[in-house]
């Protein structure tokens, strides 16, 4: 399929200026990267789509690189042979026997995801070895296990110099030319590094992190999230030791780099709109909180508000908010402004910048809104392209002729009632608008 005719597609998933947006980030100038983490299981139950999502990439101008597990294949390999697999803290262990049929299975997983990449009309590299050096663990009960000390960068420049996506196994050798298994992840991560790639996406049947509940969580910061998701147990068992990895990949790439974890069918929702499909993961600077803005740039604070109100602000308003709690996120990209109210506490402004929403910090703000703040309200224009974001983050909503008032954690009607009036009541400090708000 040639490359307009895929943009063309990709404008039919979002808006033509985020997509423009992202295809500008990671398809123009020098090759971009692309790793990719896929999970076996999909190799063995959701081929089509999984051969379509690395294609679809290649399509775009990102060069995928794609590391594959095989943990499902390697256990129906080893119960067929009578050899019952034996595991320590979630890792295999990985005995002799093991090794050897580790090395089948995952050079047939491999040539299997190629032949599919092939019939797609792409061009695809199997490297089962080759890639991986690495030295036994410390853990001695894991046996033939190994950690990356090293990535042989030449075969996988090579494969992507000829226009071909290369597919690596999760396989080492050791100084003494021993054949070690490594975790997937982790030599994901390794590549990443190796590469320095602006983006690391994670292909699972899970379609993202999710929360103690089964929830999908849409955007996390690990700077700003991980150490309160772990002590809440808002994520525990596998979804904490990835969420882990994750922060040390970007911690390793800079802040400029993000993890996508989602399906291969929703791919490109995820990659190229703001709304997205799966979890983006990202390292950025810890959200900040100020009492009033006398501390703060207030002409920044107005830039940003009014770019995403579309209107002028009012100058004095900043000076009013000497009661509120502001948020500021990033390089002041994202903002939001609490005041306390008799009903409670009352989100006035929230303002976020299309960067802001493309790396997922309008998410991470609100993270962090609904852990100091149980209780909210706001209100909202009733033409406000945001009201779709903001309604599943509600637990209800009231509409009038010009405004939706939103809540969450507020029971009881006579409750409810105040606080939509208290919403209701405030007078505006913007000028009539010009343009459709990205903002409440």
């Amino acid at each position: 399929m040639r490359r307009d005719l895929v943009i063309n597609l990709l404008h039919n998933l979002g808006g033509k200026a985020e997509v423009d947006r992202y295809l500008r980030e990671y398809t123009e100038g020098e090759r971009n990267f692309a790793v990719i983490k896929v999970g076996g299981g999909l190799i063995v139950d959701d081929l089509d789509e999984l051969s379509s999502a690395l294609v679809f990439l290649h399509q775009v101008g990102l060069c995928p690189v794609v590391i594959h597990g095989g943990g499902p294949q390697l256990t129906a390999e080893l119960e067929a042979s009578g050899v019952t697999s034996e595991f320590v803290d979630g890792l295999r262990v990985t005995t002799g026997e093991t090794l050897a049929a580790a090395q089948c299975v995952f050079e047939r997983a491999g040539a299997t995801l190629a032949d599919a990449i092939d019939a797609r009309g792409a061009r695809a590299r199997p490297l089962p070895t080759g890639i991986f050096e690495a030295a036994p663990t410390d853990r001695r009960e894991l046996g033939h296990v190994g950690e990356v000390t090293r990535v042989n960068m030449e075969p996988i420049q090579r494969a992507a110099e000829r226009d071909q996506i290369p597919i690596l196994s999760p396989l080492a050798t050791s100084a003494d030319g021993q054949m070690l298994n490594i975790n997937a992840d982790t030599a994901a991560r390794a590549v990443a590094e190796s590469l320095r790639a602006r983006k690391v996406i994670y292909l699972t049947p899970t379609g993202g992190i999710l929360d103690a509940k089964g929830r999908i969580l849409p955007a996390i910061d690990t700077a700003e999230d991980l150490d309160d998701m772990m002590r809440s147990g808002v994520v525990s068992g596998g979804m904490s030791r990835k969420l882990i990895e994750i922060d040390e990949l970007l911690r390793a790439l800079g802040e400029h780099a993000s993890v996508s974890i989602t399906t291969p069918e929703k791919l490109a929702r995820e990659l190229f709109t703001h709304k997205g499909s799966g979890t983006l993961v990202r390292r950025g600077a810890p959200i900040r909180a100020f009492q009033g803005a006398n501390e703060l740039d207030k002409r920044r604070i107005t830039d940003l508000l009014e770019q995403s109100f579309g209107r002028t602000l009012d100058p004095a308003y900043l000076d009013s908010v000497d009661d509120a709690t502001i948020y500021v996120g990033g390089d002041y990209t994202a903002i939001a402004i609490i005041r306390p109210r008799p009903c409670g506490s009352y989100l006035d402004k929230l303002g976020i910048s299309e960067r802001a929403q493309g790396i997922g910090l309008g998410a991470t703000l609100w993270n962090r809104i609904r852990r100091d703040h149980p209780t909210l309200y706001w209100r909202s224009r009733t033409d406000n392209a945001a009201n779709k974001w903001y309604l599943p983050r509600s637990d209800g909503m009231h509409r009038t002729a010009d405004w939706l008032v939103f809540w969450y954690g507020i029971d009881g009607r006579a409750e409810i009632d105040a606080c939509i009036a208290d919403a209701l009541s405030f007078k505006s400090v913007f000028a009539p608008r010009q343009e459709v708000s990205h903002a409440h």
